[in-house]
């Protein structure tokens, strides 16, 4: 393999030339303190960094940084912290999901215009691993992603909490009266222990598992709690491997691979993946220049058996049981046949050297094929009328008593008017009715909100009912469960299909088939879709002007449409500054 010189190195465009330019480089870089020696010939890496007082999942992040100086210093770089957008879930509104795309955004643009040869990217919480690794794709240096990893499991009175699922769960329980306000704070104190991502097989953990299976991150570096010690010494170990893919050249297009995408998406099928998985991998797939589609992850998920028991698609076990278990490394040695192995990794070694001497050291939460935890991978991709572009159900998370059911339709067409209804003791439903939310995607939303999850109406909680089939054009919080079909294409905001059924439409789903109906015939939705009106927008101005008129739908990963791989790369930009 041949390696870069010092002369090669792209922060050499700011520092090695003898003009006026690199004068005012050196000299700036001198006033923070550094000597020339220290910057001058030596891989300067970026460390993205989406730590932040409100960002619970990267609360270690700010000491997790000095890690990372660490491992570059000893490998003969200089590490420079770079704070980015950090998309927390728990306190951003509408939803974080709006602001994806501005830190890829962020991401791609501070690459592009910094003397950075290499980037660390620092992140975890759900939209953070893909609006990283969506803007470093287009910027082109070599990456290596750091996972923020879980949080400790949750405990309250003996039990243990799953963070996201028994919120529901418990939720339900205060609504029909079943617990009381000193158990309903004692469950709230108890979820969520320790700095860290959701413990549940969550959106967060699925996209860090995703971004390891891809070979981006160091094997099984998406396993490790936030809190244990081999997290430090892992990110310690990023920023020794980050200076040598610099040397080595080893950039993301030579990771990010049509085989390593179609690697990602079988273990995530396998982990029992959140639903935001599919508009992720998409978007992520799309960027490195492969054309992954929802037909694609559907036909992975239909010979991709479920074998990590770890909720919520799994009953027993969280994240921390998986690590301990053996983690993604041991989970993907069970997979081994079905991947390619030959995939190229951030180690410059291949994904199937990676997973030599990987062992499952609990049967129960990492399953072998022959007894998996559902036989079919967690997503299950639907088509018809309503859905002609597309949805998305998670099957071995809902009752399987719902995967043929036809029900009549309660339709609302916002989410205020839903949790209004909802809590009515006297609302006319049924457990066959089939609850609708719609104006709530990408542009109805706005953003996209992770609404798809509707409550139960009190009405069936206190029959005992906790389950129901719920449709709608949101998506819903990896952390749910549920018979709720997803991310409904085209979105009902831009006069999708969704948009023209009214409650009492008979509504069928049949998931062998994989089809979603309204059993209305085509002569009335004709006559509907002549008298729908198009809403006013969300935005007049700002940041969501633009994501309005430039996000694209569900079914294509709701990147920007300015933001494709047409766009071309950042990081090859001629020397013009």
């Amino acid at each position: 393999m041949t390696r870069k010189s010092p002369a090669d190195l792209r922060s050499a465009r700011w520092f090695s030339k003898d003009d006026l330019r690199s004068f005012g480089h050196r000299s700036r870089m001198m006033q923070m303190g550094y000597s020339e020696e220290e910057f001058r010939d030596r891989p300067m890496i970026g460390i993205l960094n989406t730590w932040s007082e409100l960002n619970t999942c990267h609360s270690h992040f700010r000491d997790r940084v000095q890690d990372v100086k660490r491992g570059v210093l000893m490998a003969g770089g200089i590490g420079v912290e770079m704070p980015a957008l950090s998309v927390d879930e728990s306190n951003t509104k509408p939803t974080s999901m709006l602001y994806r795309n501005l830190l890829a955004m962020e991401t791609e643009e501070m690459i592009r215009s910094h003397p950075l040869d290499g980037v660390v990217l620092m992140g975890g919480c759900d939209k953070t691993t893909p609006g990283l690794v969506l803007g470093a794709i287009s910027a082109g240096v070599p990456l290596i992603y750091l996972p923020a990893g879980p949080m400790l499991r949750g405990n309250y009175a003996g039990k243990i909490l799953g963070s996201g699922s028994d919120a529901w769960k418990y939720w339900d329980e205060r609504r029909a009266g079943n617990i009381s306000d000193e158990e309903w704070q004692g469950v709230q104190g108890g979820i969520a222990r320790s700095a860290g991502t959701c413990m549940t097989m969550g959106t967060a953990s699925t996209m860090t598992a995703i971004a390891d299976a891809m070979g981006i991150t160091l094997p099984g570096a998406s396993s490790i709690p936030a809190v244990d010690s081999g997290h430090q010494r892992m990110s310690a170990d990023c920023g020794r491997r980050i200076v040598d893919m610099v040397w080595e050249d080893l950039t993301p297009d030579r990771i990010i691979t049509a085989a390593a995408c179609r690697n990602a998406a079988i273990v995530a099928m396998a982990t029992g993946c959140s639903t935001n998985a599919v508009v992720h991998l998409i978007a992520m797939a799309r960027r490195a220049g492969h054309d992954l589609t929802l037909d694609d992850l559907d036909a992975l998920g239909r010979e991709t058996p479920l074998i990590a028991n770890v909720r919520p698609a799994g009953k027993d076990y969280l994240m921390e049981d998986f690590y301990y278990a053996g983690g993604l490394r041991a989970l993907m040695k069970q997979l081994e046949e079905r991947l390619d192995t030959s995939c190229m990794t951030v180690t410059g070694r291949t994904l199937g050297e990676n997973l030599a001497g990987a062992e499952v050291y609990n049967t129960d939460v990492i399953r072998p094929l022959s007894n998996p935890v559902y036989k079919e991978g967690s997503l299950a991709v639907l088509r018809g009328n309503l859905c002609p572009d597309g949805a998305v159900i998670k099957p071995a998370a809902c009752d399987p008593k719902y995967y043929l059911h036809e029900g009549p339709a309660l339709v609302f067409d916002s989410y205020p008017e839903m949790k209004a209804a909802v809590d009515d003791e006297d609302l006319d439903v049924t457990p066959d009715t089939v609850m609708v939310l719609r104006n709530a995607g990408p542009q109805g939303g706005p953003g996209f909100p992770e609404w798809g999850m509707l409550p139960i109406p009190k009405a069936l909680i206190k029959q005992g009912y906790r389950d129901m089939l719920r449709i709608s054009d949101a998506r819903m919080s990896g952390t749910s469960y549920g018979a709720c079909v997803l991310h409904v294409a085209p979105e009902s905001y831009i006069g999708g299909p969704l948009a023209l059924l009214r409650s009492g439409d008979v509504v069928r789903l049949d998931l062998a088939a994989r089809r979603l109906d309204m059993l209305v015939d085509e002569d009335e939705l004709a006559r509907r879709r002549a008298a729908w009106t198009a809403p006013e927008r969300r935005f007049e101005r700002g940041y969501g002007h633009m994501f309005s008129r430039h996000v694209t739908q569900a079914d294509q990963g709701c990147d920007f449409d300015f933001l494709q791989t047409d766009f071309g790369r950042a990081a090859g930009e001629p020397d013009i500054f």
